[in-house]
């Protein structure tokens, strides 16, 4: 049975969006679902949702389904979302900020434990449940919080700077808002968020 570390990163996206789809159906109190009628409800491929699963285990069983409870928990534990995650954020300007007070990043597994900023009027400022704190700060808040993964949010000259210091600080993954591209570290991960190019994207499709 694959382990979650072989998993492609297209294939932990799905699945991540399955376990989004699963805690739906928990709220509507469904208990079991087919991956067709799974497939039917959230516009998905019915033979994706077979063929992602069976990487996993089986979990589901022919003419009865899944259970939507079990499956969700399995999901959880594959995705390591059965333990807490404490985030810092690099960069506390609109960005930095507006992720702070975002609730995705502050409820379940996931908790903004500090806000990390060199503008000494940002310094000791209030944003959202957390205070932010000096760059030089930034070793000893890893240790302090037990952090492993942070945001990145600062000007595209200052990321590869920001980077290798959470590297240095023993951040192991890194979400990189920048517009810059980063590569991953021998240890650490990244994952590059460029909004500038899903802008773009979209303008594509509009075009005459």
């Amino acid at each position: 049975m694959a382990d979650a570390v072989d998993l492609s990163p297209l294939t932990l996206n799905r699945l991540s969006l399955y376990l989004r789809c699963l805690g739906d159906l928990e709220e509507r109190g469904v208990s079991r679902v087919s991956s067709h009628e799974l497939a039917r409800r959230y516009h998905l491929s019915a033979a994706q949702i077979r063929k992602d699963l069976a990487q996993l285990g089986e979990f589901g069983i022919r003419g009865v389904g899944y259970d939507v409870r079990h499956l969700a928990a399995r999901l959880h534990s594959r995705l390591g979302l059965d333990r807490r995650h404490p985030v810092l954020i690099v960069g506390m300007g609109n960005l930095g900020s507006a992720l702070a007070r975002y609730p995705g990043f502050n409820q379940g597994c996931f908790e903004v434990v500090a806000g990390i900023d060199n503008d000494p009027q940002k310094v000791g400022r209030k944003i959202g449940a957390i205070t932010v704190r000096s760059t030089r700060d930034l070793r000893r808040l890893a240790r302090e919080t037990g952090a492993e993964i942070a945001c990145l949010a600062v000007p595209a000259e200052a990321a590869a700077e920001n980077f290798l210091a959470l590297c240095e600080a023993g951040i192991k993954s890194v979400l990189n808002f920048a517009p810059v591209r980063l590569e991953p570290r021998r240890g650490v991960r990244v994952k590059n968020v460029d909004l500038r190019t899903g802008l773009e994207e979209l303008a594509y499709f509009l075009r005459e």
